[in-house]
């Protein structure tokens, strides 16, 4: 079973086990679905009506800690952990496993340095052994570990729960992208037809070309025609030519010296 169609059945499961709680009764509810290691979406529970009625209410703690893992990281626990719940430590562990996700929402390439800080580890090891146990065995991240360059170069990284107004960041450059897609689809088109244009042209001078050296050929052989009939004519013509047999027959002049 891959990790969508898992996601699928245990975000189902919650809704549905959500649906039939009121108030602190769904305290056990959100501490389950906050330490499973198979689920990392929660937008869904979040929009459970019994979920939505936490707001205001003295249960209204539930409803952060819902919220802090559908789009927080473990930092923004540290800076609100006076108004949140303590968290128990497989909560820690999937919440710095979201935290990794978000980071590499927005950079590829992930130093070490910034990892250590944001999930507060102390030192490589600690730092490759929650990468590759917590993370890439999970099926949550991909990537290369480079200890060359100290960083983690992310491959594939799943996605998490749309925050507040990014469904309209993403609209919108998804428009900008679909605008520029267009414009670069008439420079294409553009470019076509300007290329068929050429092409024909170059027939056409081609063609222009080809019918002048026909139409030379022509007057040549036209021309060579005549020249040859012309020549025929004149050898042909009576006394055109001297008959030699004849000149020879004559007899030759005796020339008389110039007194």
């Amino acid at each position: 079973m891959d990790i969508e169609q898992k996601q699928a059945e245990m975000i189902d499961h919650f809704m549905k086990q959500a649906s039939s709680l009121k108030g602190s009764a769904i305290t056990p509810l959100v501490l389950e679905a906050t330490s499973n290691p198979s689920l990392f979406a929660f937008s869904e529970i979040l929009a459970v009506p019994s979920v939505t009625e936490l707001e205001g209410t003295e249960n209204a703690t539930l409803l952060d800690t819902l919220r802090l893992f559908a789009h927080g990281t473990w930092s923004d626990y540290k800076g609100n952990m006076a108004r949140l719940p303590q968290l128990v430590p497989d909560q820690i562990l999937k919440l710095k496993q979201l935290t990794v996700l978000t980071l590499a929402e927005s950079n590829k390439v992930l130093p070490y340095d910034q990892l250590m800080q944001e999930l507060d580890v102390t030192n490589v090891r600690e730092l490759e052994d929650f990468l590759i146990n917590e993370c890439m065995y999970s099926g949550i991240v991909r990537g290369k570990l480079d200890q060359l360059r100290r960083c983690f170069e992310v491959q594939f990284a799943a996605g998490r729960d749309l925050r507040p107004g990014q469904l309209g960041n993403m609209l919108h450059t998804l428009s900008d992208w679909l605008t520029t897609s267009d414009n670069l689809l008439v420079s294409i088109q553009e470019k076509i037809k300007w290329a068929d244009t050429m092409s024909e042209a170059d027939k056409k001078h081609q063609k222009d070309v080809e019918d002048r050296v026909e139409e030379v050929k022509k007057t040549l052989s036209l021309k060579a025609d005549a020249d040859f009939r012309g020549h025929e004519e004149i050898y042909s013509e009576p006394g055109g030519v001297m008959d030699y047999e004849e000149d020879r027959s004559r007899t030759k002049r005796r020339r008389h010296p110039i007194s």
